[in-house]
């Protein structure tokens, strides 16, 4: 990439598949955006721009890519894909970018700790990277394997059809509560939806919130 290509990238601003980052101050942070990247449609990180998207770059991005790249191989579980690439702004300063794919291992965990044995997965929704709820984990395992789903339209279906036509959006506890439905039976249910294209879910840090699919 030529220092105008990175010119124009950044100019976009951040978004569900930018990030920006000065340096590699906290890497475990930096390793969630990635594994956010990853567990959805993929994306880039770029070190050495400021959240205002000023480009000041990096003095010594060979300590900042080791950092990393330490942090990615200890935390990320299973590995994280990534394709990366060194740009020249000056003779004393670059900017790194890392390409993450959407991943076909997906999801992918971040471990608080080298020691820990899983950890956290986190998708990206916009140009936040949130938790994923066991909804959406179960959502992304399923999608890698997607056959023709079929779901028996009952009469909790029917409820949520109703509320929605009206209310336009829901939660798994609101779901639950108007249907009369226990947590498994409800999420199983929501889940079913999504993959059939009936529903659609959006993360959120709050919780997932479900629409009816366009």
């Amino acid at each position: 990439m030529t220092l105008q290509d990175l010119r124009k990238l950044v100019a976009q601003g951040e978004s569900a598949s930018l990030e920006f980052k000065r340096k590699v101050a906290h890497p475990d942070k930096i390793a969630r955006e990635m594994v956010a990247f990853a567990n959805t449609n993929g994306g880039q990180v770029i070190i050495g721009v400021s959240d205002n998207g000023n480009i000041p770059g990096l003095k010594y991005p060979e300590d900042e890519i080791f950092s990393m790249n330490t942090t990615l191989e200890k935390l990320c579980k299973p590995k994280l894909p990534f394709d990366l690439e060194e740009v020249k702004l000056s003779e004393k300063a670059s900017a790194i970018i890392y390409t993450i794919p959407k991943s076909d291992k997906r999801p992918h965990y971040v471990k608080e700790d080298p020691d820990s044995k899983w950890g956290q997965a986190y998708v990206r929704y916009d140009d936040k990277s949130v938790k994923a709820s066991r909804e959406i984990r179960e959502i992304i395992k399923r999608q890698k394997r997607m056959k023709d789903i079929r779901f028996n339209f009952g009469e909790k279906e029917k409820v949520l059809m109703e509320y929605l036509n009206e209310h336009h959006e829901i939660s798994l506890s609101k779901f639950k509560s108007i249907a009369g439905i226990n947590n498994y039976v409800a999420s199983k249910t929501l889940i079913l939806l999504v993959l059939a294209n009936v529903l659609r879910v959006q993360p959120t840090e709050k919780g997932d919130i479900y629409r009816l699919k366009n």
